[in-house]
């Protein structure tokens, strides 16, 4: 009967607290704010901020647990779980939650295999991997032995985190607790926790381009606190990472499956097409095609056909030159190099070439090919293609070179692989786009870079 009488108070005290307007949520979620609303006053405020709060969802109705559940812990009588997982959230929002659910951000987390995760974890060190890959990828949340939550895996809201309840992902990566609003997953920075830096330069690419010069200039009128948020009818000052990836068209549903529009894959050292490896696994998926003609319709609410068509076209370019010149060359090379022994195959990062072809490809290559994707100019050419270039000519062949040289200079069975790897850049640099390199330009050529270069001097020297 005391207990009875404790509860009536802390929901009497929790309605005169948070006012009439959270009258409505129940008695269980009015207790939680009676207790929370003192000790976090901050993440009430949120709260009361949030749509959640105009339809009368409270704590109670996202946290509550089932008996079984692996993170269930009891909690001031009530069972409750601290994570709020995909699953939960489906609750309401089962559409969203599908489309989340085969986006390929459901799957950050599993990165256990990946050079990224061996870097973090064991070059540099756990605790790099904890508060740096993981924060982003996810980690695979652990429960101890007493209910609560393994420090070395919690807090983290990564993409792709894996919960306790078997469900993957984390919808508070991009929808911020416990506003959860819209308007903030609508804004570039909220990409940008993830997408920038050296490997994946989004947010600085967009930045640069004329889309993300238009947002910061009028940001005033992209309405983006607007519910249905449809691009050319609520906002036409520019485009955000949103816009284009997720949100609704006049044409087009909104789609939490954020690889829906995208046509190429940017990621891997050989760029293919996005349903390549679909394809490839015969599984039915929808083809590049079919996402590139999405893409084009978020495109027309402001560009015509033939604007977009010939974007298309250079950044089709863009991807077939980082692939036939560099990509394909180094990685036949490497891998000949690898399966040769004539560097260890069992452990990554131990030789200097593993190291210069994973820059080549992991940093310079994916900044050239997402540079033209999103219309950055100086990602494409001085961050992109020209340090591609220099790792390629000035440190990936020489440093290949001088491994074959050594081999052939010891003799014996890696002497003749050494030989057939020698054979092999000999090709590769006999194609035309590498006569360059190997000083076989054509006079006609020859003298005409020679009359530009004199002109250019003319020019700036006065």
């Amino acid at each position: 009967m005391k207990r009875y009488f404790e509860k009536v108070a802390l929901v009497v005290l929790a309605i005169l607290v948070a006012g009439s307007a959270a009258a409505a949520v129940g008695d269980e979620s009015a207790a939680c704010i009676a207790c929370h609303q003192e000790q976090m006053p901050g993440l009430v405020a949120e709260w009361r901020a949030s749509q959640h709060f105009a339809a009368d969802i409270g704590c109670f109705e996202c946290h509550k647990a089932s008996v079984g559940d692996p993170d269930a812990i009891e909690h001031n009588d009530y069972l409750i779980a601290i994570i709020v997982s995909p699953k939960d959230c489906s609750r309401c929002h089962g559409a969203e939650w599908a489309e989340f659910d085969r986006s390929h951000h459901a799957d950050a987390g599993k990165i256990l295999g990946s050079l990224d995760n061996l870097l973090g974890e064991v070059v540099e060190g756990p605790a790099a991997a904890v508060s740096g890959c993981k924060q982003c990828h996810g980690s695979i949340i652990q429960i101890n032995e007493d209910g609560s939550l393994d420090p070395m895996t919690w807090p983290n809201t990564g993409i792709g985190r894996l919960n306790p309840d078997g469900s993957k992902g984390s919808c508070s990566a991009c929808h911020s607790r416990h506003s959860f609003s819209a308007k903030l997953a609508r804004q570039p920075e909220n990409c940008g926790k993830c997408h920038l830096g050296p490997d994946h330069p989004q947010k600085e690419i967009y930045e640069e381009s004329k889309h993300g010069i238009a947002f910061y200039s009028h940001f005033d009128r992209m309405n983006l606190d607007n519910p249905s948020w449809v691009v050319g009818k609520d906002y036409s000052a520019a485009p955000t990472c949103a816009t284009c990836h997720v949100s609704a068209t006049a044409d087009l549903a909104i789609n939490h499956d954020v690889g829906d529009r995208i046509s190429w894959t940017l990621r891997p050292p050989i760029s293919e097409y996005v349903d390549a490896q679909a394809i490839k696994a015969g599984r039915q998926v929808k083809s590049w095609s079919e996402r590139r003609s999405d893409m084009k319709n978020v495109c027309a609410n402001c560009h015509t056909s033939s604007y977009i068509d010939n974007f298309y076209i250079q950044y089709d370019d863009v991807v077939d030159l980082y692939n036939e010149k560099f990509a394909v060359p180094a990685t036949d090379i490497y891998n000949k190099i690898r399966s040769a022994g004539l560097i260890t195959n069992d452990i990554e990062f131990d030789d200097e070439l593993e190291w210069t072809y994973f820059y080549l490809w992991h940093h310079e290559g994916r900044r050239a090919r997402m540079g033209a994707a999103m219309f950055a100019p100086d990602y494409t050419q001085w961050h992109g293609f020209y340090e591609v270039a220099e790792r390629f000519y000035a440190e990936f062949i020489p440093d290949a070179e001088e491994i074959i040289g050594r081999a052939i200079e010891e003799g014996g069975v890696r002497a003749a692989a050494a030989e057939e790897v020698k054979a092999l850049i000999k090709e590769v640099l006999a194609a035309d786009a590498h006569k360059w390199y190997r000083g076989q330009m054509s006079p006609e050529e020859k003298e005409l870079r020679k009359k530009a270069a004199e002109e250019f001097k003319k020019r700036y020297s006065h």
